[in-house]
């Protein structure tokens, strides 16, 4: 339990780079290790979620040297893992889980996976059933539920599967296995979403079509290592730029952000909104990064709809936090996702947010801001991650402008993808 920091009236200031993206860092780490030759990776995210999936290959005897300038990883191959002493450790990590039950899809061995009780609680049919298709197997408790085995299977075919719902995950983990299976396997999306399994995967020299929102991959023969600069992950940086707009006299620069179109939707909202964003890019192989640049600003109240949802839907919360201080009112509508993260998120944001003053209302799929009006407490107020990362430094950021003393419980749960948040917000604080 920790005393949230306060703004001064001075704004926020300063240049920061925020840690190399999540999403990003997981897949350079399932690459690298199904490559041949060795990997370098650079700016990786040391988060508790990426660690759980570098134990992970750990345990299927993957060598993994890493330090604070890189991560190194001597690759086996496709197919070349050995057969691990215990059950997999996947933690809170949806995207390790997810993401694995595609790659591991395809072994001579049963492999028992499990999560924390968070972890455990997040249904998992949505990317099992398709993988089911192709021939994977899997027990699972409730047929849903972690924990659980991905069982022995020699064989996989592959498909064509139209996504009912925009998900990276799911997308991946079926592409993962794809990459092993017989014949072609195709995935349709209706709306696009992230493709940094799509960009990797040509980066390390296998073979993908991409036409629209159609991505179709056969097997591979060999991958092959490679050099990866991890990108500062958008989504963390959006705590960084919703503070600078919604704390008078601010002015902030984030260095080296990944801008990857399918995933700056928090920007396209924030710009809709009334925002100012400067954003400086740089030329790179693989993908797109900018310094972004972000000063205090007069926001407007938006609609952001089912099509906003999948390039923001990690940034939601921050959003919401962000829409509370526009004039007028925000409705979030389409986003039933955000019920099945590491918490009911939507519930989440909505009863915390209420405890600072806001005035906002629950939706079956979304939730409705009731904007300009200042967060404050009557004396103090008590506000709780409930173990959600996002929700922890979305909290963190209102308690800069919150009039009143604001304790945050449960603040550790930040390290699984900002381990370094809390200083790094103190170092902005003029």
């Amino acid at each position: 339990m920790i005393k949230l920091q306060k703004a001064t009236q001075k704004g926020l200031h300063g240049e920061l780079l925020v840690p190399g993206d999540k999403s990003i860092s997981h897949r350079a780490l399932m690459f690298g290790a199904i490559a041949e030759g060795k990997t370098e990776i650079k700016n990786f995210l040391t988060s508790a979620d990426v660690l759980h999936t570098m134990g992970v290959f750990k345990s299927l005897g993957v060598d993994i040297d890493y330090n604070d300038e890189r991560v190194l990883v001597n690759g086996r191959g496709l197919g070349h893992f050995n057969q691990p002493n215990q059950a997999l450790d996947m933690g809170n990590s949806g995207t390790s889980t997810r993401l694995l039950m595609g790659l591991l899809s395809r072994q001579p061995f049963d492999l028992a996976i499990f999560g924390d009780a968070s972890l455990s609680k997040r249904p998992l049919n949505r990317v099992s059933e398709p993988l089911k298709q192709m021939g994977a197997k899997f027990e699972l408790s409730q047929d849903n539920y972690l924990p659980g085995v991905i069982q022995a299977n020699n064989t996989l075919h592959g498909i064509t599967y139209q996504m009912p719902v925009a998900s990276a995950q799911v997308k991946s983990a079926i592409l993962l296995a794809g990459m092993q299976a017989e014949g072609e396997t195709t995935v349709i999306e209706t709306i696009k979403s992230r493709d940094h399994t799509e960009r990797m995967l040509q980066q390390f020299g296998g073979h993908i079509q991409i036409d629209g929102n159609q991505i179709t991959v056969t097997q591979q023969e060999r991958l092959l290592g490679q050099q990866v600069l991890v990108p500062s992950d958008i989504s963390s940086a959006a705590f960084f730029i919703v503070a600078a707009l919604i704390t008078p006299h601010s002015e902030i620069t984030l260095k080296n952000v990944g801008v990857n179109p399918t995933r700056i939707g928090v920007l396209t909202l924030l710009e809709r909104m009334g925002a100012i964003i400067e954003i400086h890019q740089h030329d790179t192989i693989g993908e797109p990064i900018a310094d972004i640049t972000v000063r205090s600003q007069d926001l407007q109240g938006i609609n952001i709809t089912a099509a906003d949802i999948p390039s923001a839907v990690d940034e939601l919360p921050i959003l919401a936090l962000a829409a509370t201080q526009a004039s007028g009112d925000t409705v979030i509508s389409g986003a039933e996702e955000l019920r099945v993260k590491e918490t009911d998120r939507i519930a989440t944001v909505v009863t915390e947010l209420k405890k600072l003053g806001a005035n906002i209302e629950e939706t079956s799929d979304g939730m409705i801001i009731h904007g300009g009006t200042p967060l404050q407490t009557k004396v103090s107020a008590t506000v709780n991650s409930h173990g959600d990362h996002r929700i922890g430094m979305m909290l963190a950021v209102a308690g800069l402008i919150t009039a009143g003393d604001v304790t945050l419980q449960d603040e550790l749960a930040m390290a699984v993808s900002y381990p370094e948040f809390l200083s790094d917000l103190k170092q902005v604080i003029s």
